[in-house]
């Protein structure tokens, strides 16, 4: 059974930093990324990382995120640098096995406080 667990959400003020992991198991994970989905939005993906660590990145967020992926076990994390209020939304990890088959995880909250 393929589980996504998160973790690192959280209150913090414009400026500041937060970072979200996500750990996975149960599959092989090909490619692994975060969305973000604030309130009365689309869920955007907003960075992705690859077996080979090719990253990728919304416009919204280059130059202020960071994707990294673990070299042992499936985890993933995001490190949020400069933050601002319009980055406040749930934050969902994805993972794509090799079939490129989705898994989400929970979701966990980002508040961004100006």
């Amino acid at each position: 059974q393929v589980q996504l667990v998160e973790s690192g959400g959280g209150l913090v003020q414009a400026g500041g930093s937060l970072r979200l992991s996500c750990v996975g198991s149960g599959s092989i994970f090909r490619i692994m990324g975060w969305y973000r989905q604030a309130p009365g939005k689309q869920r955007e993906l907003i960075a992705t990382v690859t077996e080979g660590g090719i990253t990728n990145y919304a416009e919204s967020v280059k130059g202020r995120f960071t994707i990294s992926r673990g070299n042992v076990k499936d985890t993933v994390w995001l490190q949020m640098n400069s933050l601002k209020p319009e980055d406040t939304a749930v934050y969902y990890c994805n993972f794509r096995n090799q079939f490129m088959k989705p898994y989400w995880g929970q979701g966990t909250q980002v508040t961004v406080s100006s």
